[in-house]
């Protein structure tokens, strides 16, 4: 993949995304914007990806918006390489990361804010190096709660949390965060591997078709009735009992053996 502010790489089924401005934080740019779609579409659309890992270059993960970033015709070019937003939940400027079928594993690096926070909360799970500090940022900056912050925060830590977070714009470290139910701490020392291995051991040991379907209940959740996610989960168990998933899993078992999952 031919990017300049991001670097991609798979291994062991799993893709991992880094944002790749170090002497910036990571800050978030247009071109950054277009090619972490780009990144994002790739891994969900390869097979050989399971899993999707995010992360940041250097001491950060994402500082935010660019304030610095350059104007002009390279803006407005990166810009135009998004598609619009549509009408719909998951096709909004970020919410679209809800729809990837394949789970994505944020790994908090370093500090986080504004916008890099925002993406964080569209992964399936948040992983924060001890002592990596995230600010929402906006209310600090004359700016409101963004990308569906205010939607996702509630759902995620709590009404009164997501208040403290977005009212104050103040600055919490990963322990806080950790409490709030937001992150799972890990050391700072070793902290990558340590989330690639968590992404190994989906990537290896679990079903990709049982995470795409599991996926899919988890974000149709919060629009449905418990009867309609009763309805949906009894609809795709059945389906679960033809596939070579399904009998891989029982022979693994059985067996006492690493399973071979196809997704199938």
């Amino acid at each position: 993949m031919d990017t300049t502010q991001l670097l991609y790489s798979v291994e062991d089924r799993v893709a991992t995304i880094t944002l790749n401005r170090p002497d910036r934080m990571n800050a978030w740019t247009p071109t950054l914007e277009a090619e972490f779609r780009a990144a994002v579409r790739a891994a969900d659309g390869d097979d050989a990806v399971r899993v999707i890992v995010i992360t940041g270059a250097g001491r950060g993960f994402c500082a935010g918006a660019d304030m610095q970033r350059l104007s002009g015709s390279a803006a407005g070019a990166a810009v135009s390489q998004l598609p619009p937003d549509g009408s719909g939940n998951f096709d909004q400027r970020y919410s679209y990361l809800l729809a990837c079928t394949k789970p994505m594993i944020a790994a908090i690096n370093g500090a986080v804010a504004g916008v890099g926070l925002c993406i964080t909360l569209y992964c399936d799970l948040r992983y924060m190096a001890e002592g990596a500090k995230l600010a929402t940022s906006f209310s600090r900056r004359g700016l409101i709660a963004e990308h569906g912050s205010a939607w996702m925060l509630p759902r995620l830590i709590g009404p009164m949390n997501a208040a403290d977070l977005l009212l104050s714009g103040r600055t919490v470290e990963a322990r806080e965060a950790e409490r709030m139910g937001l992150v799972r701490v890990l050391p700072a020392d070793g902290f990558l591997p340590a989330v690639r291995a968590v992404a190994t051991d989906l990537a290896s040991n679990v079903s990709p078709r049982s995470m795409r379907v599991i996926k899919a209940q988890l974000r149709s959740a919060p629009f449905q009735s418990l009867a309609d996610a009763t309805v949906m989960a009894n609809a795709e168990m059945a389906k679960c009992r033809d596939t070579e998933d399904f009998r891989e899993g029982v022979a693994s078992f059985v067996e006492k053996r690493p399973p071979q999952f196809t997704g199938r």
